[in-house]
């Protein structure tokens, strides 16, 4: 993580010029080495823990007077709780990020903490304050050399997660190395949604171009100049999601028998792709590398005035994958070159498409709760339904 917001937030770096010892971790910012009074009226140290409201690298007014503390409850001097600032207590609360806490404090001043120096360094009064009383040495201004701050795939700091609880769950896809196989309309609503998360590495792979048709079922709005540059897909995107997450690559080939080997060290994938042919090579490698994987489709067709149809998600992972070579995916056909195929594709559908693939990765990998672990899925237009199929 980059340190420019400490140096570009008052409030932070005000923190750290009085000697307190605070980083970011996640979207949390951590103040170490609090001492406090426990109830056998002994001094001890515990963490301070803060949600970070933020505007690109700099801090904005505290959305919560609420902060965590890992360390026992703390006391006055003579060994009596502090009640005035409970709030919760459990018996451990796993934030993500290496970060747990016992208890949650509520202490609200009637205008609300104007910045985040004076929310983190009220609460380390109220706890430092009687940890003093028995020992005049205790206090949270160590002015100790901050350690280097984690690193981190995005370019600004993620508060989405931790300002809601769920750090913990999203630092399951931290180690993934996603694939996108095909940049069109559901592929590019699936990255929208991958470049989102802390996955370590995302490979995009399309070799065509981005033009006038792709604009229109991509999310965001291309300028015309960009239209006019007629890039390629993976550039265009790439370009756009780059703004946000460091770690996408871009492949500017359709993948083939030749250049299989790119998709070495992959974790997962989604194929969003028509073509049946290149389709089977890619599975056959994704299997080989045991890599899972998430296959999406959409059949739609004009019939008396409207659009209707099926999409569908089919999922692989190394302990079920019978079904995929069972007719759940179809390996013929050339796909968006073949002059019978039907390629009608509207832009909600393909983010529809999008977002009931990535839902079923971040099942796989218990974001979700996925109590009947269906690996194949169709949603029809004409009723609003879902089926599942295939149950492990």
């Amino acid at each position: 993580m980059s340190p420019a917001p400490f140096s570009r937030s008052a409030d932070l770096k005000r923190l750290r010029d009085e000697g307190y010892f605070v980083q970011i971790q996640g979207g949390f910012l951590v103040m170490r080495e609090v001492p406090y009074v426990d109830r056998q009226k002994q001094v001890r140290t515990g963490t301070l823990i803060s949600s970070l409201t933020m505007a690109g690298d700099e801090t904005r007014t505290p959305d919560t007077h609420v902060v965590y503390f890992d360390g026992e409850y703390p006391c006055r001097a003579d060994g009596t709780p502090i009640q005035g600032i409970s709030h919760q207590t459990n018996t451990m609360i796993n934030l993500g990020h290496g970060l747990t806490a016992r208890h949650a404090f509520s202490s609200k001043p009637e205008t609300g903490y104007t910045d985040y120096h004076h929310k983190m360094t009220s609460y380390a009064g109220i706890l430092s304050g009687p940890a003093a009383v028995l020992r005049s040495d205790a206090t949270p201004r160590v002015f100790r050399a901050p350690e280097d701050e984690e690193d981190s795939v995005f370019n600004y700091t993620e508060t989405a997660s931790d300002r809601v609880g769920i750090g913990a769950l999203t630092e399951r896809l931290e180690g993934e190395r996603v694939a996108i196989i095909g940049l069109g309309g559901t592929g590019s609503y699936v990255l929208d949604f991958v470049a989102k998360t802390p996955v370590r590495e995302i490979r995009l792979f399309d070799g065509d171009e981005f033009l006038q048709h792709n604009a229109f079922r991509s999310p965001g709005a291309a300028s015309l100049d960009e239209l006019r540059e007629a890039p390629k897909k993976v550039d265009y995107l790439k370009r756009i999601y780059a703004r946000m997450h460091r770690g996408i690559v871009a492949h500017a080939v359709a993948l083939e028998a030749s250049n299989m080997h790119l998709l070495d060290g992959v974790t997962f994938a989604f194929i969003c792709l028509d073509d049946g042919e290149a389709k089977r090579v890619i599975v056959e490698k994704l299997e080989a590398i045991g890599a899972s994987f998430v296959d999406v489709g959409m059949g739609l067709e004009l019939d008396e005035g409207s659009l209707g149809g099926i999409l569908r998600v089919t999922a692989s992972t190394p302990a079920k994958r019978d079904h995929v070579h069972q007719g759940r995916i179809s390996f013929a056909g050339g796909g968006a070159n073949d002059i019978y195929s039907s390629n009608i594709q509207v832009a909600d559908l393909n983010a529809l498409n999008a977002v009931l693939a990535v839902v079923k990765w971040k099942k796989i990998r218990g974001f979700y709760r996925d109590l009947e672990r269906e690996y194949h899925s169709t949603y029809t237009t004409d009723g609003n339904m879902l089926l599942n199929g295939d149950l492990e």
